[in-house]
């Protein structure tokens, strides 16, 4: 899935939070998942996909990554659970068919 994305990562319902921005979703979530992420989302475990939003262009998705980042934690929580308030794997979403 080549679209630029803003993510959020966790290890666990309300847990440590990753964020970032990549290209391809499914890659950056699969590399997490299996250890080849950051070394923060490695060293904290976050595999879980808690939170995206796709972008028209790389350039809004950094400056909506940035924007973020520069908030809150409490920011990013109600971020996450204004579109899944029971923290689910999204990763899961793209493997279902309709």
């Amino acid at each position: 899935m080549k679209k630029p994305a803003l993510y959020i990562m966790a290890n666990k319902y309300h847990g440590t939070l990753y964020t970032g921005v990549t290209s391809d979703l499914l890659l950056r979530v699969f590399q997490h998942k299996n250890g080849m992420g950051s070394e923060f989302a490695l060293k904290y475990g976050c595999k879980i996909l808690v939170y995206y939003f796709f972008f028209d262009s790389v350039t809004d998705a950094i400056t909506a990554e940035k924007k973020l980042k520069q908030g809150s934690r409490q920011r990013k929580i109600r971020l996450i659970e204004s579109v899944n308030s029971e923290w689910k794997d999204l990763y899961a979403h793209f493997f279902h068919s309709s």
